[in-house]
């Protein structure tokens, strides 16, 4: 096997290149009798490489894992079990493979001599820049198992805001998307076997009637395309807004959407309110604070208002001015943070907007259960209305002329 090496010369020099060994034991035997003391030895492609790249498309890593993860990692540091040794443990206790890896790869880097933070740095797609920079400020503060506490307690909050509000969504949207499913198999595929006998008949039939044969004889024809036509739609119109100019097109439309804009605006303010009072509370300096936030809270608006409440800091001013000077951002909220920045209270003051926001959001997303239960059956009701109505009573009348 081949392992990328660093290492250090009798001079002090460091070195970086890549030697063949059985194990990774040995390659640092092998280094050592050429005079280089290992700083880092990782292996390089080959198998390992590629079934990682395979896990980590099919697992990844969920919210839900890395809050287990620093909770255990917390509990154990607590207990003063070594890092490498809580790592160590917690990765033989996963049973995300991709997630292993990447702990065992982090206990490795740490065992190497890297900080805990520039390990997990390593890893940006598993861990955010609000977790390194947390656990970075614990390792120089000392407070290493409180810091991960509160990366734990974070990660929490915002993992069981977000699980609300896709809890309050999925079951109208399941429902929804069962309804039209069955509504277009009905139309498409029973509905002409039905109007048969109307045919038959040569019957008069009211408009609404003749629009619905029409439209099932066309869909019974042409199913298919109209399948095509709308998977081909929706595929344009994920691919869109994966795009940069689609991405920012959607983050700015989402707050124009009834209910769910509002939902969506809650949801980031409280995000960026909880997370950039974490990080003021653990001792990162505001501009920094406001970078790393703004790469975490989910939205191009929202991540255009706070960089330029970076930039209004670096000029001498305040974030609170580019607050209010965003329509995303409720005047309260603007208000409260100009207090907080004026009293010198400022995590205080965010983290009771994101407490406030959080049950706001509460209170939402169970109006919003209670409202959508009695529309999706009046929405089911009108459905089947219309078949009745449009379908089997004028079947009922012919039938019952001709008998």
């Amino acid at each position: 096997m081949k392992f990328a090496f660093k290492a250090k010369n009798v001079e002090g020099v460091v070195r970086e290149g890549v030697v063949e060994a059985d194990t990774r034991d040995a390659a640092s035997l092998l280094l050592q009798r050429n005079g280089l003391l290992p700083v880092s030895i990782r292996e390089e492609g080959g198998k390992s490489a590629v079934m990682k790249d395979l896990a980590r498309i099919w697992e990844g890593v969920s919210r839900k894992e890395l809050v287990a993860f620093f909770r255990q990692l917390g509990v154990l540091i607590e207990a003063k079990v070594p890092v490498t040794a809580s790592l160590l443990a917690i990765a033989e206790e996963t049973d995300n493979s991709y997630f292993r890896i990447i702990l065992k790869e982090t206990k490795d880097d740490v065992d190497d001599g890297m900080s805990l933070s520039d390990a997990m740095a390593k890893h940006a797609d598993v861990f955010s820049p609000l977790m390194v920079n947390l656990i970075h400020a614990g390792e120089v503060s000392g407070g290493l198992q409180h810091s991960v506490t509160f990366v734990a307690d974070t990660l929490e909050k915002d993992y069981y805001l977000v699980s609300k509000i896709k809890g309050a969504l999925y079951y109208p949207a399941f429902v929804l998307s069962v309804s039209v499913i069955i509504g277009f198999l009905v139309v498409a595929f029973i509905i002409p076997k039905i109007t048969v006998v109307l045919k038959d008949f040569d019957a008069t039939l009211p408009w609404y009637t003749q629009v619905i044969v029409a439209t099932s004889d066309f869909l019974a024809a042409y199913w298919w395309t109209v399948v095509l036509v709308f998977g081909a739609v929706v595929g344009s119109f994920v691919y869109y807004i994966r795009t940069p100019d689609g991405r920012r097109a959607w983050d700015e439309q989402i707050f124009s959407i009834p209910i769910v804009g509002k939902i969506a605006q809650y949801v980031f303010i409280a995000r960026l309110s909880e997370n950039l009072g974490v990080l003021l509370n653990g001792g990162i300096p505001i501009i920094r604070s406001l970078s790393i936030v703004s790469n975490i809270v989910g939205n191009q608006t929202f991540q255009h208002i706070i960089l330029e409440a970076a930039e209004e800091v670096r000029k001498g001013g305040n974030m609170s001015t580019a607050f209010f000077r965003a329509k995303e951002i409720p005047h309260l909220v603007s208000q409260m943070v100009k207090i907080g920045e004026e009293s010198g209270t400022i995590s205080n003051i965010l983290r009771n907007i994101a407490s406030f926001y959080s049950q706001e959001l509460d209170g939402m997303t169970r109006n919003l259960t209670a409202l959508l239960e009695p529309l999706l059956i009046v929405i089911l009701g009108i459905g089947v209305s219309i078949l009745v109505v449009g379908i089997l009573l004028p079947i009922y009348n012919v039938v019952g002329n001709f008998a």
